[in-house]
């Protein structure tokens, strides 16, 4: 059996191929994901580690007690250096002055501004030699006073910096300008991974970050042979315990390495799913591969089983053939996916967002991987094909080339299938009436998904006679040759259901993405409309961010601007949970949001006196005139709150809505507002108004001014990345498909050598040959889209509800353009497919075609 094993395996190598490619996809994307994720995490610890080569302890502040008196680093100052220098093991110290801050490049844009942990910032502390180690200089000098400032080499190339330009930056607060004197080079791998890195003088740094003669961290280096636990310890001992403590350099070397792999950990997950999509898709190409192969050694098997094979040797048979595919497969999907690893760093790495270089490691778990997913996917996907061949009584089979499923089996195949699409169905339909995304109605939805899913497949089959019989209306335009095409694709249903699946699932995923995106981005598109009136909003990038009354001032003063006001954000706790409140000047409401009241106004703001959201009053059952129970901001106590009305949830004025004086004492930055609604003159938007508003804001990095449709564009960020996720199934699902169109097609020419010697006898050429195998190709592909894009849309329609609950403005809208793109790519796809098994057949000579058994 083993001989007879092999021998079936090198006779149909080319059949096989296919089969094997589907396999390297899938394997490529896994082992390769493996080995990109292991190298990456020893590229980060390795430079981790560089950064803290020559830090043996670290002295920090602890968190000190809120207020503005008690700021961090007001521990550590030069006398306890001087303290802990004289710590035995001690070999130097080196106090630090560390921060954040946000810098605009030379056209004004900010760098990197919403990786607040990528925005370094430090003081320029010079030893005895006046250079700083840590920072070794490139260009010019170190900053010496307030005035001056020093970026490293890539925040120079990406700003567009020169020395002696006039840098605009903010840290917390108002915007600076400072005039470049010097760029150095630094090894920190925070700054080499894609941040930024500004160097100011001490003073300045003390000043901005710490208070002035004190410091953020003072860095210890150990006496050879001096153990850094040990150190550690005896460093502590001379600290005042509850203001500052010591930690090792490993440990900080893990703890940043392991921040950095988290920040990036999102780099290995698309690659993942990719791998998931190529498995699933394939594994209908392996099940259809090795049912074609099954049927066309129908009577070798029953020979087999006739002179004493036994089921069992014929499904070992079948699966080991499928393991040495696999395996094969495997080994060629490992190195390609080893090729993948070595250039995803510089796919994914651009200006701004660097990867750490490192050599490839592959250890024994992308091996493990590659092996199992590849082998495992291909015996699991050819069991049942194997399980099939074990049936087959030897003087059946010995009668005929192939074996048509029985009534019985088709009826048990149909009625599986509409209980799946009943109960897929039917939760999904129970959806429509949901009012929110929560985590059960999620999970509600992926199931009934998943269920829909199953039961396309396995009602594809049943489904293929009425919709080929359907579109064979458009190849019978073609005469006799299309009718022949239809009938070649109704020949075997199975065949023809297992060739089109992988294109049903991929165009039904990408098909419903594309609605739910597409019904999204309207969605917001509306919801930005209906409860916003102003015309740009001006906010700050972190919730720790002021913007001064000064600034609101100058915006009110801006050519082309009408009205401006200011709100203040800040915390609101009630009921075990936290929320947000947002608090403006009740006589500005008007002019720049658009509040739908259910009951009560915005008028009656004042001190004590809030309105809130719908969801918000309906989850503490209240209405206009009630009492609220909660506490604003962090440092004032739980009071009682006037509700002077409700409002449809509207996400510029968050849950609860107060007045302006009230929240801006309880926000993170008292006094300052996070945020700026400003309506034009004419209602119009222009590159020139919004460049006088940043100027009007001091061109501060912190701050963003953005119009409507930028707001939309960043509300819907998420699913934008997540419908280039899909497309890129799209792509790899086509790329399946055509491979299982190829290999039907093929397998089919085959077995109709001598259909086709008749047909070419009887006068038809070359051409038409070419023509009926196309034709057949198309009616598969255009059979599996139907059923993937009824499948999509009517999946969107259901899940949509769940969006309806979070979007008031919710509505399903169709992406008619994306949605014929997707047939036509799919239809291309078929027609392309057919080229070689169409060539083929044309290219048989008739006599002796016919002459073949």
């Amino acid at each position: 059996m083993l001989r007879t094993t092999l021998r079936n395996l090198l006779a149909h190598q080319a059949r096989l191929v296919m089969t094997a490619l589907a396999i390297c996809l899938g394997v490529a994307f896994v082992s390769g994901t493996l080995v990109f994720a292991d190298s990456s995490a020893a590229a980060y610890r390795a430079a981790a580690s560089k950064d803290f080569a020559d830090v043996a302890v670290t002295v920090t502040p602890k968190d000190p007690p809120s207020g503005p008196a008690n700021r961090p680093g007001t521990v550590l100052d030069d006398a306890l250096a001087r303290k802990l220098a004289d710590v035995p093991g001690v070999a130097a110290v080196r106090p630090s002055v560390d921060g954040s801050a946000v810098l605009a490049g030379a056209d004004g844009a900010p760098l990197r501004a919403d990786s607040s942990w990528a925005n370094l910032a430090a003081g320029y502390l010079p030893g005895k030699d006046g250079e700083d180690p840590r920072y070794p200089l490139v260009k010019g000098h170190a900053p010496r006073n307030s005035d001056e400032l020093a970026v490293d080499a890539g925040t120079a190339a990406a700003g567009h910096f020169a020395l002696g330009d006039t840098v605009t930056l903010a840290t917390d607060g108002p915007v600076m300008t400072k005039r470049l004197v010097g760029i150095v080079s630094t090894q920190d791998s925070r700054v080499t991974a894609g941040g930024t890195l500004a160097l100011f003088d001490a003073a300045t740094a003390q000043r901005l970050f710490a208070t002035p003669g004190h410091y953020t961290g003072i860095d210890l280096s150990a006496t050879p042979g001096t153990d850094q636990a040990a150190l550690s310890d005896r460093v502590g001992a001379v600290l005042p315990a509850d203001r500052a403590e010591a930690v090792s350099g490993a440990a900080q070397a893990t703890q940043q390495a392991g921040y950095l792999d988290t920040l990036t950990r999102g780099y290995t997950k698309v690659p993942l799913v990719f791998a998931g999509v190529s498995l699933f898709i394939g594994s209908f190409l392996i099940v259809n591969t090795f049912t074609m192969l099954i049927t066309r050694r129908t009577r070798e098997i029953a020979l087999l089983r006739a002179i004493g094979a036994t089921r069992r040797q014929v499904v070992r048979s079948v699966l080991v053939e499928a393991a040495l595919v696999g395996c094969a497969a495997s080994v060629v999907g490992f190195l390609l996916g080893v090729g993948i690893a070595a250039v995803l760093p510089d796919l994914l790495s651009t200006g701004a967002d660097a990867l750490p270089d490192g050599p490839l490691v592959i250890g024994a778990r992308p091996v493990a991987a590659a092996l199992g997913v590849g082998v495992g996917v291909t015996v699991l996907a050819a069991w049942l094909p194997s399980r099939r061949a074990a049936r087959i009584a030897p003087l059946e089979a010995m009668r005929a080339t192939t074996q048509l499923p029985s009534r019985t089996r088709s009826r048990v195949r149909g009625a599986v299938g509409l209980v799946l699409l009943a109960l897929g169905g039917g939760l999904l339909v129970s959806l429509t009436g949901a009012k929110d995304a929560s985590v059960e109605n999620l999970q509600s939805a992926l199931l009934g998904c998943g269920l829909l899913a199953v039961s396309m497949i396995v009602l594809a089959p049943l489904l293929a006679a009425p919709v080929i019989r359907l579109t064979g209306r458009l190849t019978a335009r073609f005469g006799v040759i299309g009718r022949l095409a239809r009938e070649n694709a109704l020949r075997d249903p199975r065949r023809t259901a297992a060739t089109a699946s992988a294109l049903m699932i991929s165009t039904a995923l990408v098909s419903g993405l594309a609605v739910i995106g597409n019904s999204t981005g309207q969605a917001l598109d509306r919801q930005a409309a209906a409860g916003l009136g102003a015309d740009y909003v001006i906010s700050t990038r972190t919730p720790t961010t002021g913007i001064a009354p000064a600034a609101v001032d100058r915006v009110r003063g801006t050519s082309g601007v009408r009205t401006a006001a200011a709100l203040a954000d800040s915390t609101l706790f009630t009921g075990g949970q936290v929320r947000q409140v947002s608090g403006i000047d009740p006589d500005a409401v008007d002019a720049v949001l658009r509040l739908r009241f259910l009951s009560g106004s915005a008028r009656d703001l004042g001190p004590g006196r809030i309105a809130l959201s719908a969801s918000l009053a309906r989850e503490h059952g209240l209405h206009a005139g009630d009492r609220l129970t909660a506490r604003m901001g962090l440092g004032q106590g739980f009071q009682q709150y006037a509700v002077v009305g409700v409002y449809q949830d509207n996400p510029v004025a968050r849950d609860a809505l107060g007045a302006r004086a009230e929240v801006q004492k309880t926000g993170f930055r008292p006094g300052s507002a996070q945020r700026i609604l400003v309506r034009t003159d004419d209602g119009s938007t222009s590159a020139s108004l919004a460049g006088r508003l940043r100027t009007a804001v001091g061109n501060n990095p912190l701050l963003k001014v953005q119009d409507r449709a930028a707001l939309v564009r960043e509300a819907a960020g998420t699913m934008g990345d997540l419908l280039t996720v899909m497309y890129g199934m799209l792509v790899i699902g086509l790329l399946i498909t055509a491979l299982g169109i190829v290999n039907t097609l093929a397998m089919s020419v085959s077995e109709r050598t001598r259909e086709i010697g008749v047909l070419r006898a009887l006068g038809m050429d070359r051409a038409g040959v070419r023509r009926m195998i196309r034709l057949e190709s198309l009616t598969v592909a255009a059979f599996g889209t139907l059923l993937g894009l009824a499948g999509g849309v009517f999946g969107a329609w259901a899940v949509g509800a769940l969006a309806n609950g979070a979007l008031a403005e919710y509505s399903l809208a169709l992406p008619w353009g994306t949605l014929l793109l997707v047939v036509l790519l799919s239809l291309v796809v078929g027609a392309a497919a057919a080229v070689v098994p169409a060539r083929r057949a044309a290219s048989l000579s008739p006599l002796q075609a016919v002459a073949d058994a």
